[in-house]
């Protein structure tokens, strides 16, 4: 004769059971599954670093034409801006008896310069894209005491400055100055059309 022994009556059904554990081919699967996911993580993030370079160029250089228009107002002196080489920008006051102040320069980072990438067009504002720093014929810029940008005769001008890592597209930023407010402007290249910032 055999005794079964009774199950209590208050004992839940699912303690019941035996709890043998996690088998070999559902370890294996979750490990394949966490592996593919993190290789598609390590190539959104490869490509998002390069983004994100382009971003703090831009976000640099703006930031410096902003400071150089705000101080122009604020201490009713100009405010030159120059582009040397490829990855630097001065701000320099310019003195009501005579000479100049250097302010500030700034050097890009990360790899990103003043450049054209090939097949890039020219920003929706269209001032130009004939060089990375395209401000037509004025060779000094200026932030006027009233907030224009101005070139060395007074004149308001428009231009626009390119900023990439080299070669590659997803990277190009843009920034745009309307002379006539002065009103600095950036844009991303986003693979096929210009995004306003």
């Amino acid at each position: 004769m055999v005794v079964r022994r009774a199950r209590p009556l208050t004992a839940p059904l699912w303690r019941q059971q035996n709890d043998k554990g996690f088998t070999l081919i559902d370890v294996m699967l979750t490990i394949g599954i966490i592996g593919i996911v993190s290789t598609i993580a390590v190539v959104q993030i490869g490509e998002a670093q390069l983004s994100l370079k382009g971003d703090g160029g831009m976000r640099v250089v703006a930031a410096q034409l902003n400071i150089a228009r705000e101080l122009a107002i604020s201490q009713r002196r100009n405010m030159r801006v120059q582009f040397v080489g490829t990855n630097e920008l001065d701000v320099i006051r310019q003195e009501v008896a005579a000479g100049t102040t250097l302010l500030s320069r700034i050097f890009l980072e990360g790899g990103v310069r003043y450049a054209l990438v090939p097949g890039v067009p020219d920003t929706p504002d269209a001032f130009g894209n004939l060089q990375a720093v395209d401000f037509g014929a004025a060779a000094t810029l200026m932030f006027s005491s009233e907030g224009t940008l101005i070139d060395g005769n007074g004149n308001p001008v428009n231009g626009t400055i390119f900023l990439a890592l080299p070669s590659v597209s997803r990277s190009a930023r843009s920034i745009t100055i309307l002379g006539a407010t002065g009103r600095v402007s950036a844009y991303r290249w986003d693979g096929s059309r210009w995004v306003r910032v």
